[in-house]
């Protein structure tokens, strides 16, 4: 409905919902470790859906438990789009962000480089993905309602490190002096209230979600999808989103090493960090702010990055370097690999291909060249580069990990050209796609990690900001943008054989073994023989419930922070262990939910 512009109000609706994949036998996305194997579920994955109307624009934004999303997704994301609401929301204004977890099942992109150690694509987890993300974004739709919606803004301070000091400390005295504490700490939150009640939030905060480490088995939405859960559990009827930001050099691992800080205990760390996270949004919910107009504009263009000109150099194709290899203080890479220039057979290789290719050294020396995946074809080229405008805040939305002061720099550029407060500019990261990094050209010479990372080379940051200054200029003026040619298709379909159910052989669901009285916060623990968990992809596959006057009421399932599930396979057939931590005083049972429910003898908790 169009509303008349004497008469304008902001309509906001969301949405969650489940995009958990195949809790077992899919490589994880986000560490490439090929050990890294879906094993069982700690946390759920889910998608929070966003659809803002302002009466003649409409925004549709999404926060995906994920750790990024690839073409494939984003392409039969916005086909489903148009189906089902007849492109009212595009590649143009719809805004898919990931969290960044790196425990969830991967193979939902089809490009080379991210199924390798996934064994292939996996269509269940795909269309777990791709359908969930449409029915949250349709949900929203049918949501939209008149809202108040404010922007407030503090600091965090204790929730993050800077994991690239070296390569920090190269950029200019200008920008270092920006941060501080060498690290991005402000937290923006975006409430919308109906009737005075939070009914929505979005909560953006620069921080890696890699308090799970890379032995983890057991997927997990990490330190930002706990703290959304948590809030929507203790608020009626909140859907909350906890969103990126430019968090590419950014840790939740306080003490410089994966598992370590605040605790030694990677469970333990991603509670802290995300409570630390929540609490910062429970305080800006409450704060005065501002009230944000009805006003909702959107400018995108598809840039094909490795072909770029600028007035300092050109981009190039797109190649990793050794230090990807090396991985992060977040997650160790190949013990072959080191990060920094300190790989000589690398090293030696990069210098000769230099010398024999001026345009090559131009734009990615001085890279030690490791993977060449433009040429292979094993990654995206062609991108999406937003900018969206909601109120008086402005979201550069770009499908790469850029670090705090890349981001700055970009911030810096739209706010000139925009006349508004740097507040009032955020670079939402790990949107609409994935092409890794994004450092500063100082960064970058460093060759740490991220450096390595940065695949178009050392100009990538002036070939995007070109980009992004045409976009915000296209705001300003209030005239449209070539949207430029989407990415070709890639839908090379490797499928995967691992995590099929189809060999299973049948055999009786029931409990093994489980204690029938426990103390308060013990950890209860129940054997099961189950079925194959991918055998159906389910809303749930374990449930606790608590003996009341009324009768057994549910207290927890796998979506739950004191529940694990973990499937053991003995040659075709499956064992499932079940682990809950006892509660408040009282009788209790626990439910295998498989093809057939089994449920334990009631457990007395004193």
């Amino acid at each position: 409905m169009t509303r008349s512009p004497d008469d304008p109000e902001l309509r906001v609706g969301r949405a969650r919902r489940d995009i958990t994949g195949e809790p077992w036998g899919v490589g994880m996305m986000g560490y490439g470790m090929p050990e890294q194997w879906t094993r069982g579920i700690l946390t759920r994955q889910y998608a929070r859906a966003f659809v803002l109307d302002d009466g003649s624009e409409r925004i549709a934004y999404v926060v995906a438990d994920i750790g990024m999303f690839f073409q494939a997704a984003v392409t039969e994301i916005h086909e489903r789009l148009e189906q089902r609401l007849g492109g009212l929301y595009t590649a143009r204004n719809t805004v898919l962000t990931a969290t960044h977890t790196h425990c969830g099942p991967g193979g939902h992109g089809r490009h080379t480089l991210y199924n390798i150690t996934t064994a292939g694509f996996h269509p269940r987890t795909f269309e777990r993905l791709v359908d969930g993300v449409v029915d949250a974004i349709e949900a929203a739709h049918r949501d939209a309602a008149p809202v108040t919606a404010t922007l407030t803004r503090g600091q965090l301070t204790d929730a993050s490190t800077n994991r690239s000091l070296p390569a920090f400390s190269r950029n200019p005295e200008a920008d270092r002096a920006f941060f501080p504490e060498s690290k991005d700490t402000l937290a923006t939150l975006m409430r919308f209230e109906r009737d005075g009640a939070l009914v929505g939030s979005i909560h953006w905060f620069a921080v890696h979600n890699t308090s799970m480490t890379n032995h983890t088995t057991l997927i997990s939405s990490d330190n930002k999808g706990w703290a959304a859960l948590a809030w929507e559990r203790s608020v009626p009827d909140l859907v909350a989103g906890f969103a990126q930001t430019n968090a590419g050099d950014i840790s939740p691992n306080l003490h410089g090493r994966a598992g370590h800080g605040p605790t030694d205990e990677e469970q333990e760390n991603t509670r802290v960090v995300a409570e630390r996270q929540l609490a910062s949004a429970q305080v800006l919910a409450t704060a005065a702010g501002e009230a944000l107009s009805p006003l909702l504009q959107a400018r995108m263009t598809y840039v094909d990055l490795g072909r770029r000109t600028t007035p300092v150099g050109p981009t190039g194709r797109a190649v990793l370097g050794a230090s990807f290899a090396a991985g992060t203080t977040d997650g160790e890479g190949s013990p072959m690999f080191r990060r920094g220039k300190r790989n000589p057979a690398l090293q030696r290789l990069s210098e000769w291909l230099y010398g024999r290719s001026p345009a090559l050294a131009a734009a990615h020396a001085p890279k030690d060249l490791f993977l060449p995946l433009g040429v292979l074809r094993w990654g995206q080229e062609v991108l999406p580069v937003q900018l969206v405008r909601i109120g008086s805040l402005y979201l550069i939305c770009l499908p790469l990990e850029v670090t705090v002061t890349a981001g700055l720099r970009l911030r810096r550029l739209v706010a000139e050209i925009l006349a508004t407060d740097l507040d009032h500019v955020l670079v939402q990261g790990y949107a609409n796609g994935f092409a890794h990094y994004m450092t500063t050209p100082e960064e970058y010479d460093e060759q740490d990690y991220e450096g390595g990372s940065t695949i178009f080379g050392r100009q990538q940051l002036p070939a995007v900001a070109e980009v992004v200054r045409d976009l915000a200029e296209a705001i300003r003026d209030g005239r449209p943008v070539d949207p430029g040619d989407p990415p070709p298709s890639h839908r090379v379909r490797w499928v995967a054989p691992t995590g099929s159910p189809r060999l299973e052989q049948p055999q009786r669901i029931e409990i093994r073994s489980a204690p029938t009285a426990v103390p308060t916060g013990w950890t209860v623990r129940v054997e099961v023989a189950a079925d194959h968990p991918n055998a159906e992809i389910r809303p749930t596959y374990l449930v606790v419930e608590r003996e009341t006057p009324d009768g057994w009421e549910t207290v927890a399932d796998d979506s739950s922070f004191d529940t694990s599930i973990r499937w053991h396979r003995r040659g075709r057939r499956w064992d499932a262990t079940i682990t809950w931590v006892a509660g408040e005083p009282g009788t209790y049972r626990v439910t295998y939910v498989g093809r057939e429910s089994a449920t334990t003898e009631p457990i007395t908790v004193a």
